[in-house]
């Protein structure tokens, strides 16, 4: 028998980088349902815009999830307009393409910075109060990235094999903790990170509001591998058990390992200039 859904009003749910995409869809979901949300993003105008939009007395915040301290006023802005938070969404990240050998060292870094290190200064600032009030889910926004290597977005693929492992390890130190923990890992999605790229052969392409939607159920049925679309779970399950010559070939078959590598930069060049800089955005264009 499936176990019975765990209301979502009236929590009050944190969101990184909530004014757009997945961040944005994931707000809309749960503020539907009667969640309090709180939304943090760089564009703090285009965050007031979204908040203004769910109604609900959503709020927004600017947010640097690389900086500590403009991660704190976010949750303290939040707990003080909404209450406690139940629930921490971070969804912020960034997807820089090109390939290894001639990535700048300055967009690796601001990858680690947002991917990884923004992950670890929200747990760090939720988590004491969600353990001293025994309730609170984390949700870390991951990829199929975090389980395998794509040509194009190596130092993308660490720091998601990064948010994956971080969050089983922190998970695995609050175990006997009501704490609960969700690793959300996307294949395809459509939004801008994916500009510009190829389709991999067979793969479903999500919208934003199927990401949302599986991250809604985890919290009303909570579990920890959230996987969009459910099918790529049971693929990566089974690519698994086959021995790497076969994994790399269905990998091949699939496009899997061009889709990142052969990007219309015509198409990305706008998300590029936006995450790392028109001038590291006009080099890659170059090539």
């Amino acid at each position: 028998m499936a176990a019975e859904a765990r209301p979502i009003a009236g929590r009050v749910v944190a969101i990184t980088g909530g004014a757009r995409g997945i961040g944005r869809a994931t707000a809309r979901a749960l503020a539907a349902r009667g969640a309090r949300v709180a939304i943090g993003d760089l564009d703090a105008d285009l965050a007031a815009e979204t908040a203004a939009q769910l109604g609900g007395g959503a709020i927004a915040t600017h947010l640097d999830v690389t900086d500590r301290s403009s991660f704190e006023a976010f949750i303290d802005e939040a707990e003080r307009e909404l209450g406690p938070i139940d629930v921490l969404v971070n969804n912020a990240g960034i997807m820089p393409v090109g390939p290894f050998l001639e990535e700048r060292d300055d967009t690796a870094i601001r990858q680690m910075d947002i991917n990884i290190h923004g992950v670890i200064y929200g747990m760090k600032i939720a988590l004491p109060g969600m353990v001293e009030r025994g309730r609170g889910h984390i949700v870390n926004l991951a990829s199929i990235a975090g389980k395998g290597g794509f040509p194009g977005v190596a130092t993308y693929c660490a720091t998601k094999h990064a948010v994956v492992g971080l969050t089983e390890a922190v998970r695995a130190e609050l175990d006997e903790t009501p704490i609960e923990f969700s690793i959300v890992m996307p294949s395809f999605v459509n939004t801008e990170l994916i500009s510009g790229a190829e389709t991999p052969r067979g793969v479903h392409v999500a919208e934003p509001e199927e990401v949302a939607a599986e991250i809604v159920d985890a919290l009303e049925r909570p579990r920890v591998d959230v996987f969009v679309p459910k099918a790529v779970g049971r693929i990566n399950k089974a690519m698994t058990m086959l021995p790497r010559s076969a994994r790399e070939a269905v990998g091949r078959a699939l496009k899997a390992d061009r889709v990142l590598v052969n990007v219309d930069w015509n198409r990305r060049r706008a998300y590029e200039e936006r995450v790392a800089g028109e001038e590291v955005a006009a080099e890659k264009a170059k090539r």
